[in-house]
C-alpha cells in the first residue's frame, strides 16, 4: 500500500458565499510533490494535544509545511516589529506534533517554518528578522522567482539532506525573513547559505529520519528540479519502511 503523508496546513481566509471564511490551506505544490513521490497526501489541521496520537496513528510520514512566523514567546523572546502572521493554534499543534513524531521515530520533512518549528519544539531559538539581525537581504525573494533556484547553499557531505538530494551544493529558493539562531540540543546544522544562515538540520538520533530544510523544495520540484523532488521521494520511501518494516 502507498504510504500516507500528513501535511500541516496554514490558517488563511478565503472568499466564500458568506463573505470571508477562516480556512486551512495546503498549496498544491506540497500535495503534487508527495503524489509524484508515490505517497498519498492528506491535510492536517490543528487538533487538541490529546488527539495527536490518533492523528499519527493514521499516517506514515509527516511534512511540516511553511507559512507564518512562530510566536516569539515560545522561544523566550519579545516580539520584533517584523514578526507577523503568527497563529496560536497552529504553533500549539505543530510543536506537540513534531515532539510526538520524534517519540515514534516517524519520518519527517520539515520545510522553512517547519524547520523552525522543529528547532523551537526542542528548545532552540530563532532570528526574528534576518535583515535587521545580520544585514543580509538575500533570503526573502517572492513572486514567480520561488520556482527557480537563486541562492547558493552548501550541504554537509555526510548529511541525510545530501544523501536524499544527491548534492552537496545547490541553488535553492529563499522565501523567509526568519532563521535558526540557537540550535536545539541534539541537532546539528547540515546546510548553510553564504552568509552563514543555517539552511538544513538533522537530529543526532540516527533512528529518526528527519530532513529539515529552510528552502521550499515543493516549488522547485514543481519546476522539474530533481534534487528538490528527491527530498519528497526520501520521506515517502522512509514512510514506506516505517509503516511496513519488512518492505
Amino acid at each position: 500500500m502507498k504510504p500516507v503523508i500528513g501535511i500541516t496546513s496554514q490558517p488563511t481566509s478565503v472568499e466564500n458565499a458568506s463573505g470571508m471564511l477562516d480556512s486551512h490551506l495546503i498549496g498544491h505544490t506540497y500535495t503534487d510533490s508527495v503524489l509524484r513521490a508515490g505517497g498519498i497526501p492528506i491535510a492536517l489541521i490543528p487538533v487538541p494535544d490529546h488527539e495527536i496520537d490518533h492523528v499519527l496513528d493514521r499516517i506514515d510520514g509527516l511534512v511540516l509545511s511553511g507559512g507564518g512566523d512562530v510566536e516569539p514567546h515560545r522561544y523566550g523572546q519579545d516580539r520584533h516589529d517584523a514578526t507577523w502572521r503568527t497563529n496560536f493554534d497552529r504553533d500549539e499543534f505543530e510543536l506537540a506534533l513534531v515532539r510526538a513524531a520524534h517519540e515514534r521515530k516517524m519520518p519527517v520533512l520539515a520545510i522553512c517554518r517547519g524547520m523552525q518549528v522543529v528547532n523551537v519544539a526542542f528548545g532552540g531559538s530563532l532570528i526574528q528578522d534576518i535583515p535587521s539581525a545580520i544585514g543580509s537581504k538575500d533570503h526573502d525573494v517572492i513572486g514567480h522567482a520561488v520556482y527557480d533556484g537563486h541562492q547558493p547553499v552548501t550541504i554537509a557531505a555526510d548529511s541525510k539532506v545530501a544523501k536524499a538530494t544527491g548534492e552537496t551544493d545547490m541553488l535553492v529558493n529563499s522565501i523567509h525573513h526568519q532563521a535558526i539562531d540557537r540550535l536545539a540540543k541534539d541537532f546539528r546544522p547540515v546546510a548553510w547559505a553564504s552568509d552563514g544562515v543555517i539552511e538544513g538540520i538533522e537530529h543526532e538520533d540516527e533512528d529518526w529520519e528527519l530532513l529539515g530544510v529552510q528552502w521550499h523544495p515543493e516549488f522547485l520540484g514543481d519546476n522539474f528540479d530533481v534534487p528538490s523532488q528527491r527530498l519528497f521521494d526520501a520521506v515517502v520511501e522512509q514512510a514506506r519502511g516505517y509503516s511496513d518494516p519488512e518492505s
